[in-house]
C-alpha cells in the first residue's frame, strides 16, 4: 500500500477533528467506492473505536499501539502498518506528530 500519491480521486473538504484538535485527518474517496483518511496526530494519548476493519499505514513519526486481545503494546514507525478489527477499540500513545494513512473495510 506504500503509494506516493493517489490519482484521480474526491478529497471531502471538512476535516475529521478528534480530541480538541490534536488529532486531524481529511478523507480521500476512491473512484472504486473505497475511501482513506490522511491525517496527522499530535503527542497525545487516544483510543479510537472501529466501524469496519482498519488498515493504519505510518507515514512519518512513531505510534505505540495497544491493539485489540493484545497486552503488550507495539511500536510502529515510517513504512509500518497494523490492522485493526471491526467493531473494536485500539489505544495509542504518540510522543512527537505522526502521519498517517488508514484504509477501511
Amino acid at each position: 500500500m506504500s503509494e506516493d500519491r493517489f490519482e484521480n480521486v474526491t478529497i471531502v473538504k471538512k476535516a475529521n477533528i478528534y480530541y480538541e484538535g490534536q488529532v486531524t485527518s481529511r478523507t480521500v474517496l476512491f473512484p472504486d467506492g473505497s475511501r482513506r483518511t490522511l491525517g496527522v496526530m499530535l503527542a497525545g494519548e487516544y483510543e479510537f473505536g472501529t466501524a469496519e476493519r482498519e488498515l493504519m499505514e505510518v507515514l512519518a513519526g512513531e505510534m505505540k499501539v495497544l491493539l485489540p486481545g493484545s497486552e503488550e503494546w507495539q511500536v510502529f514507525g515510517p513504512g509500518d502498518s497494523f490492522a485493526v478489527p471491526a467493531d473494536s477499540s485500539f489505544k495509542l500513545v504518540i510522543d512527537g506528530v505522526a502521519d498517517y494513512c488508514c484504509s477501511y473495510g
